[in-house]
């Protein structure tokens, strides 16, 4: 479990459906209750129908609309206000860690040098961090 009380919510969202399996798989077993959207306008119908995630793992590199432009949209749109947003990207540049933060993200999450059990872990010490 998460946290030996509360059950969290976390929507996944990435382009790529192998990732999102693997990590919704790894999050579920880990206790969490797992949504995944392959990319951001899934993401966005979720929020529209009333999901609120406790928090959101977001891929930079996405076709159409990429990570960043969908969490300015939803900050914009006031969507999402109480969801941790997380950056998970193969990216790892200091322009786009300074980007996401910008943006409001609390954390960023470089996935070529991260297992998936080091993600679940950094996530939680995110949301610890984040008094969630």
């Amino acid at each position: 479990m998460a946290d030996g009380d509360k059950k969290y919510k976390i929507l996944i969202v990435d382009d790529d459906s192998f990732l999102l399996d693997m990590y919704a798989l790894k999050f579920s077993q880990s206790g969490y209750e797992v949504h995944t959207a392959l990319g951001p306008e899934p993401a966005l119908e979720e929020f529209k129908k009333g999901y609120n995630p406790d928090v959101m793992l977001l891929d930079v590199v996405m076709p159409v609309t990429n990570g960043f432009e969908f969490l300015e949209k939803i900050n914009n749109e006031g969507i999402g206000k109480d969801t941790l947003k997380i950056m998970l990207s193969n990216r790892g540049q200091q322009s786009d860690i300074d980007q996401g933060d910008k943006l409001g993200a609390a954390g960023y999450i470089v996935k070529a040098n991260t297992t998936p059990s080091e993600v679940i872990t950094k996530v939680k010490e995110y949301i610890t961090k984040a008094g969630k």
